[in-house]
């Protein structure tokens, strides 16, 4: 599997995706700093942010085959610049999280705006009931664990 970096806002689903990719017991925490599971690299929502903590985002892509970057629907906030995506020197794909609580607008929206910040391929998926799951692992090059 690659090894990625998951980018997203403060509660978008970073964390619930780690663990389901890990094949780890679903426990919402509260990311406070850069945590490395397996092939996974989580960060706090923070850094996408609070500009003044972007570098740290930057830098540590350097450490990953690929960044993913991770959008709620349901939040009615959107952090991404159009084609941020380009600012990384490793390909980015997108996934919109959460879509077992989305409606059909917000994840249209969803889809949209990751590929307006240049996100490629984009999936759509819930960590929870691994809806969409399939998909994903098969891109990232490994089965889910």
């Amino acid at each position: 599997m690659k090894k990625i970096l998951l980018v997203g806002s403060v509660s978008c689903g970073k964390t619930t995706l780690c663990q389901r990719l890990n094949g780890l017991v679903q426990d919402y925490k509260k990311t406070q700093a850069i945590e490395v599971v397996g092939k996974t690299i989580d960060t706090p929502g923070e850094y996408l942010e609070r500009r003044s903590l972007f570098s740290a985002l930057m830098v540590t892509s350097a450490e990953a085959d690929e960044v993913l970057f991770l959008l709620d629907p349901t939040q009615d906030r959107y952090l991404y610049s159009p084609g941020l995506a380009a600012a990384f020197p490793v390909p980015v794909a997108g996934v919109v999280t959460k879509i077992d609580l989305a409606t059909p607008r917000q994840l249209a929206d969803g889809l949209e705006l990751l590929e307006l910040a240049g996100a490629k391929p984009i999936f759509s998926v819930s960590s929870v009931t691994g809806e969409g799951m399939e998909a994903l692992v098969a891109h990232l090059g490994g089965p889910e664990t």
